[in-house]
């Protein structure tokens, strides 16, 4: 998966939570979830940025 299609994935599922706890509130399960799950979409953006960065130091 390239950065470009993950930042598009990241934008949805942050509008889908910003769209759930609205509706449902913050705190309810279904936003923790949501959330749950942004914050593993954002964990995989760094890994990616991480490596990128180490392949342009090594070249």
């Amino acid at each position: 998966m390239n950065k470009e299609t993950l930042l598009d994935i990241i934008e949805a599922k942050r509008t889908e939570l910003l769209n759930v706890a609205f509706e449902n509130g913050l705190t309810s399960p279904l936003a923790i979830e949501y959330s749950q799950e942004l914050d593993r979409l954002l964990n995989l953006y760094d890994e990616l940025h991480i490596q990128s960065l180490k392949k342009v130091q090594v070249k």
